[in-house]
């Protein structure tokens, strides 16, 4: 995880500097591919009245950019802000991620999918014909009344090994 610290119109102290590594420590405590994380602290003296503004640009693999602006009168309160925001927002995400990781992908029976192990020692697999022969319409329906996210199947008309999954707009792609 890169990190960097920026800060603006603020001199930043060596504790201040530690405050914020050990706030990014914190955010490894998720386990999620943080690539990078961007603290840009600002200080603002608008109106006589002085106010800090920490900001933290929190890159994930395969995520969006999360961006996170938390200000207050101590730097510290605002930090803490900012963090208890961040570990919100990753806290979501990793729930979000183990759900759908964690969750079993429901059949019609057991007796409809093929055994591919056998009781017997001698061999380890089994081998089995599919009974999945469909028409690609039909095929279609069967994915659509299962929360399958595809299925190989027997082409009834041409014979041939086919596969219709689940696209991500909701629509269907075959093989």
């Amino acid at each position: 995880m890169n990190t960097s610290i920026v800060s603006k119109r603020i001199d930043l102290t060596e504790s201040m500097h530690e405050y914020v590594g050990k706030a990014f420590e914190q955010l490894q405590k998720y386990n999620l591919d943080i690539i990078a994380v961007k603290t840009i602290i600002e200080g603002d003296s608008k109106h006589g009245k002085p106010s800090v503004f920490v900001e933290f640009t929190i890159q994930l693999a395969h995520k969006d950019t999360v961006v996170i602006k938390q200000g207050d009168k101590d730097f510290y309160a605002a930090c803490d802000q900012a963090i208890d925001r961040a570990k919100k927002v990753l806290r979501r995400y990793k729930d979000k991620v183990s759900d759908k990781i964690g969750k079993e992908v429901p059949h019609k029976s057991e007796a409809d999918i093929p055994s591919l192990y056998s009781d017997n020692e001698e061999s380890e697999v089994l081998e089995t014909t599919p009974d999945f022969t469909f028409t690609t319409e039909e095929a279609v329906a069967y994915l659509k009344e299962t929360n399958l996210s595809f299925v190989a199947f027997s082409d009834k008309a041409s014979g041939k090994l086919r596969v219709i999954y689940r696209r991500k707009d909701g629509r269907f792609g075959l093989y």
